[in-house]
């Protein structure tokens, strides 16, 4: 029986030394270690994810899974549910570093797998929450400075992307490093900090450029 610890990575207090750290600070003695990186937590379920279709093949019966906490199997309601229930019905033991909750297919008892259930429901549907009003925060935040200042971020030309620049916004929240993510997304790290330090003002620019070039 094996304790594994799945991280997936992305912003800068969130890398893989750090969750690894955390749950070892928890008590817990880790086996081994898997983790995804630079992947959106909101758009690619777990079986999309490289390292987590290979978790899936690597947990056996009376395994414990850690994880920082539910958030890192996904932030999509249906996926996070689905992918718990599928690892208990397998005999695996899911343990969260923060709160320290444990989940798990021992119980037979109705009304204890009822609560079970219902804060499995409520934790999955908190995580996808949170992404959904970070990513409309963000998006108003955008509209609100292009109407204030519609031209006033042309200036020189972004570094990045498009592309780029949804990489380096999904790791900033999943909790990649600055290096980490400036080698994913092929970005200078003072790109990546600019971005980090204002999301908002990095989307204006590109869109500004986008609108210009089109």
């Amino acid at each position: 029986m094996a304790t594994i610890l799945y991280a997936r990575v992305s912003t800068a207090d969130q890398t893989l030394d750090h969750q690894k750290a955390q749950a070892e600070a928890a008590g817990f003695m880790i086996d081994q270690v898997v983790s995804d990186h630079g992947v959106s937590g909101v758009s690619t379920s777990l079986k999309e994810r490289k390292e987590g279709r290979r978790l899936f093949d690597m947990l056996r019966k009376g395994d414990t899974l850690v994880v920082r906490w539910v958030d890192r199997l996904g932030r999509n309601y249906q996926d996070v549910t689905d992918t718990i229930r599928e690892f208990m019905r397998r005999g695996v033991i899911i343990r969260t570093v923060i709160n320290g909750l444990t989940f798990d297919g021992a119980t037979t008892d109705p009304m204890q797998e009822a609560v079970r259930d219902a804060l499995i429901a409520f934790m999955a549907a908190t995580a996808q929450a949170q992404a959904e009003a970070t990513k409309e925060a963000q998006k108003a935040g955008i509209a609100a400075k292009k109407e204030r200042e519609p031209r006033a971020y042309l200036g020189r030309k972004p570094s990045y992307d498009r592309q780029a620049l949804e990489m380096v916004t999904d790791m900033l929240h999943q909790g990649a490093g600055t290096s980490q993510i400036a080698k994913a997304a092929g970005l200078s790290r003072q790109a990546v900090l600019r971005i980090k330090a204002d999301p908002v003002h990095a989307e204006v620019a590109l869109s500004a450029w986008e609108e210009k070039t089109g």
